[in-house]
């Protein structure tokens, strides 16, 4: 027989119980615990584990947070939005709860190894409907799933679950690493990209570039950087803190690295990663307003991370989220993602499914997605 349970810490769980779904995966124990110490505003964090005989056999993380509908609508929906907030401010904000987490790639849905679909959906059943009570016991009206990844369309749909919507996820980019060097790289790129990165990357001869597995003496200034680049985006959900970056390169000295980005001795441009034996994964990257554009530095971080990837040996470069057209163009693929919600209040959920066209959908067409 199945049981679920919930925690509210990681540690409640512990390493080896929640990796044994997981198999060595970047954003796994290590990486939640640190996400779980930033204390990111507005954040209540669960865990959710089914066990068959008192071994865990299934594990996703969640959270709850207070939702401006908003924040993932296109133009169109946050124009109408922008209006009815004038008559009611908070009508748009509702208690969520969602199967994933503000900071990882994809759901971080985990089984033990050996699960057949049929099992792993038995499980994810389970799974669910402990996570949905919950969720109704910390007064979350609306559900969702997070970014399950479209490959995984075969196991979710098998849920019988028509009161879920689905509605388009933010892909993710890769670029797969099977050249034997840069020139190689280049070479695979339009005429016109190549000649393009060429003269972007001549700002190199301005920029110092640092590969360290700390910001010690940083910190204030990465934060400074990082809010500057949350305020140029259109899509802001969760609100990273100093503690973040500084958790995550300590909880994880063999697997993250900082990439810093110095004009002179003035910190212009921090980019932080991940990494194992086979992939290199961009997590976020930040940069001054000003200097971080007159200076291609998006454009050196890209090269940068292409050739960490080539001197490691290792196969993908994932780039994550946002960011489509410039990325396609750098020769990266998409991967397909997944979001699933419903609304405890049947009416307020024929709503959302009204709604979900104005979900702010994929800005460039699947070419390439997996």
């Amino acid at each position: 027989m199945l049981e679920a349970r919930v925690a509210t810490s990681i540690h409640e769980v512990g390493r080896a119980a929640w990796d044994s779904c997981f198999a060595d995966r970047l954003e796994g124990f290590d990486y939640l615990s640190a996400v779980e110490a930033a204390s990111l505003p507005g954040f209540a964090w669960r865990y959710v584990l089914v066990e068959c005989g008192g071994t865990v056999i299934a594990a996703a993380p969640g959270f709850l947070t207070d939702y401006a509908l908003d924040t993932t609508l296109n133009a169109a929906g946050r124009r109408l939005v922008a209006a009815a907030r004038r008559l009611a401010p908070r009508a748009f904000t509702v208690r969520l709860a969602a199967l994933g987490s503000p900071c990882t790639e994809d759901v971080s849905l985990g089984f033990a190894p050996g699960l057949g679909l049929d099992r792993r959906r038995e499980a994810l059943r389970v799974l669910l409907a402990a996570f949905e009570a919950a969720a109704a016991d910390a007064g979350c009206g609306l559900l969702a799933i997070k970014d399950a990844p479209a490959a995984d369309r075969r196991l979710w749909s098998g849920l019988e679950w028509p009161a879920y919507q689905l509605a388009p996820g933010m892909p993710v980019a890769e670029l797969d690493i099977d050249f034997g060097d840069l020139d190689g790289y280049l070479a695979r790129l339009s005429s016109a990209t190549r000649k393009d990165l060429r003269r972007k990357l001549k700002a190199l001869e301005a920029v110092r570039i640092e590969v360290r597995g700390d910001i010690h003496g940083l910190e204030s200034r990465v934060v400074e950087l990082y809010r500057q680049t949350r305020a140029r985006s259109n899509l802001q959900f969760e609100e990273l803190t100093a503690a973040y970056f500084t958790g995550v390169l300590a909880t994880m000295p063999e697997r993250a690295l900082c990439v810093l980005y110095f004009v002179g001795d003035e910190l212009i441009g921090c980019n932080l990663l991940l990494h194992d034996g086979r992939l290199l994964l961009d997590k976020f990257f930040c940069m001054e307003s000003e200097r971080g554009p007159a200076h291609n530095l998006y454009f050196l971080s890209w090269i940068t991370n292409v050739r960490l990837c080539l001197e490691r040996g290792l196969a993908c470069y994932q780039s994550g989220q946002a960011g489509y057209a410039t990325k396609l163009r750098l020769g990266s693929r998409l991967r397909g993602a997944d979001m699933y919600f419903r609304h405890r209040q049947p009416l307020v959920n024929r709503a959302l499914k009204w709604a979900a066209p104005l979900l702010a959908e994929d800005p460039v067409p699947m070419r390439g997605a997996a």
